[in-house]
């Protein structure tokens, strides 16, 4: 009541852009101040961030390129294949080198448009043991917590999938034509790299730095809190600022 009333008497003396802020400021703590926000709730709210963030940010990864053109998440040869690379460059087959590396990331994306559902349960199936503290964390606690606590799981769901991938895009003949090429270079030592497991983790690596983006977003824009449960969840984070 204090506030309002202090807020009438310097009325006269506010910018319009000066009054919008002051209302707009004022409105939002006493919005908050006396609202209750129980553990399950938080717990849901968390929830309802990282299913954003698959719903979308994640399923720009599935598209042509989603990989490939991103930086962010564009999957790169490991260092065992690097002397592969050099090595094909040096004897005239830089494009055969340049389609390995597209393939990697072809059978990423492949991958990720047929498991979305496994990363939405995931998330679902989550137990927050302290969802405030998650809340009050840093701005990509949840997705840490979501990446900690089903990393292993979500990997052996995952990898098959990736593995499939690897078949159905032709990762895996572009592949053996530059191992089977490459091993049969005079004086080299022989390479056989486990691709799956390689492609399976970068792709979940991904996965995990497109749903920070979108918990970023939740976390530090009004806008992107598009349901009542999110507005009043994170509303209590921003009180901590």
């Amino acid at each position: 009541m204090k506030k309002i009333i202090l807020l009438l008497v310097c009325l006269p003396f506010l910018g319009n852009a000066q009054l919008k802020d002051v209302i707009k400021k004022t409105a939002a703590k006493a919005t908050t101040k006396n609202i209750a926000v129980s553990n399950l709730e938080i717990a849901n709210g968390l929830k309802e961030a990282l299913d954003n963030g698959v719903k979308k940010q994640v399923t720009k990864l599935t598209a042509v390129d989603g990989f490939y053109k991103n930086e962010l998440v564009k999957i790169l040869l490991p260092e065992e294949l690097k002397k592969v690379d050099s090595k094909l460059r040096m004897i005239g087959l830089g494009s055969l080198a340049d389609e390995g590396i597209l393939m990697l990331n072809r059978a990423a994306e492949d991958a990720v448009k047929q498991s979305t559902p496994i990363f939405i349960d995931a998330i679902k199936n989550m137990n927050f043991t302290d969802a405030k503290n998650i809340l009050l964390g840093s701005e990509n606690a949840a997705t840490t917590y979501l990446q900690t606590t089903t990393n292993s799981a979500l990997y052996e769901k995952f990898s098959p999938v990736i593995k499939a991938s690897l078949a159905n895009v032709g990762a895996d003949a572009v592949w053996k034509k530059i191992i089977d090429k490459y091993n049969s270079i005079p004086l080299v030592t022989k390479v056989n790299p486990d691709l799956t497991d390689y492609t399976t983790n970068k792709a979940l690596e991904g996965v995990f730095k497109m749903i920070t983006i979108e918990e970023k977003n939740i976390r530090s824009g009004l806008d992107s809190r598009t349901s009542a449960l999110l507005k009043k969840v994170f509303a209590l984070q921003d009180k901590k600022k």
